[in-house]
């Protein structure tokens, strides 16, 4: 017989051995071996103090059954009675140690035999209920999915390792609901939002530009249609990655000076705005330092001399101004547009939201540029005010909280801050 043939032969009955010696399911848990511990350690300490007892006790005197015996004659108020059996004191004494250790060591071993039952039982009640607070984890656990993580442990009872297992676990479900909520927004918005331009490509391409009886004025109209949708495409895509970015809880803040970042944000602009007519005027403190990132900060503060730039009549001015007041350092853009009504002031920072055009119509942006100023400022810890009247223009200011200053439970100024 060749030696992987019967290698395999004996392994066979093995495994059979080893299947049918297979122990319950509940032996492997913890709550078992706790038990088992538990009952193990007791039975343990037990049988060394009454080993120890017995010892002492044994070590105390000698003992042994009654080995030396005589006769003695007995004698009755003078009057000789005969010969009796009779042992001396000293052999009495060890025989009755001997009986003492001898109710001790039966009575030890009855000791221990009820408590191996009991303390199996009892250490079995008290492992369970230990380790509810486990159990409960684990429901839990395993009811949440990863389309709905609504659901939270809330363990109670005291303070413990357990409970701030439990807090920990919540705290994590909270970051991944809010990160899959960021996700499936961003995937709402971009489908959303990507629908019309993409339609709008489509239809020039099946309209005009792939069929060839179209003349040379229906195929530029239908470029410039495709070219505008290609822009809102690529400033819609810019936004939503901004805000998918900032959302990302890896973000590194640093130290940031944030009149450099305004002054970064007017240089980018200063062109356009001297290309429409307009005079874009800085005034910006120094010494302005807060935590955070600036390239959000220097895109928060784009995102509004943009709107500024594209809003603002021409010949007019656009202000950037920076500063610090009452342990908060603020940076805003005024313009002499014409401002926002009060009925849509609550709504601009909205996601997707659009105000009418003077022609009563929607603005054709993508309206996520005053909500990702807010998210930006928001994320560090600021708050966004904005100051407007219809015909006299709109002042958005950002506020944020100076590194070691003490700040009201209120929060910032409420007021415009001066110019």
């Amino acid at each position: 017989m060749t030696g992987p043939r019967r290698r395999g032969r004996l392994i066979a009955p093995l495994r059979l051995v080893r299947a049918k010696l297979r122990l319950p399911a509940f032996t492997h848990t913890i709550r078992f071996r706790l038990t088992v511990l538990y009952s193990g350690l007791l039975f343990v300490l037990t049988a060394l103090v009454l080993g120890a007892t017995y010892f002492v006790v044994e070590r105390s005197g000698e003992a042994h059954p009654v080995s030396d015996q005589f006769r003695a004659k007995k004698y009755v108020n003078g009057v000789y009675w005969g010969e009796v059996d009779a042992v001396k004191l000293k052999e009495v004494e060890a025989a009755v140690n001997y009986a003492t250790l001898d109710n001790l060591r039966s009575s030890s071993f009855v000791v221990l035999g009820g408590l191996a039952v009991t303390s199996l039982a009892i250490g079995w009640i008290l492992s369970g209920r230990v380790l509810r607070p486990v159990r409960a984890i684990s429901r839990t656990a395993a009811d949440i999915q990863a389309t709905d993580l609504s659901q939270r442990i809330r363990l109670d009872g005291p303070k413990d390792e357990l409970r701030d297992l439990a807090n920990t676990i919540d705290s994590m479900l909270d970051r991944l609901d809010e990160a899959f909520q960021a996700q499936r927004q961003l995937i709402d918005d971009a489908s959303h939002e990507l629908r019309s331009p993409l339609a709008i490509i489509r239809a020039n391409l099946d309209a005009v530009l792939t069929t060839e009886e179209s003349d040379e004025a229906e195929r530029r109209a239908a470029a410039r249609s495709v070219d505008r949708a290609t822009t809102r495409m690529t400033r819609l895509v810019e936004d939503l990655l901004a805000t998918a970015r900032r959302t990302a809880p890896a973000l590194a803040d640093a130290d940031v000076d944030l009149a450099a970042a305004a002054g970064e944000a007017c240089e980018e602009f200063a062109p356009l705005a001297t290309e429409r007519g307009l005079v874009l005027y800085r005034s910006l403190a120094t010494g302005l330092t807060v935590i955070g990132d600036h390239d959000a900060l220097r895109r928060a503060m784009g995102n509004l001399l943009s709107n500024a730039v594209r809003l603002a009549p021409p010949g007019t001015r656009i202000t950037v101004s920076a500063g610090r007041s009452e342990g908060w350092l603020w940076t805003s853009v005024q313009d002499e547009g014409p401002g926002i009504l009060d009925d849509d002031q609550a709504r601009v920072f909205d996601r997707f939201w659009r105000a009418r055009s003077n022609g009563g119509g929607r603005d054709r942006h993508a309206g996520l540029g005053l909500a990702i100023v807010r998210q930006i400022v928001e994320s560090h810890g600021g708050q966004v005010r904005l100051f407007s009247r219809m015909g006299e223009g709109s002042t958005f200011v950002l506020w944020f909280p100076a590194p070691g200053a003490e700040h009201v439970d209120g929060g910032p100024p409420e007021e415009q801050p001066a110019v």
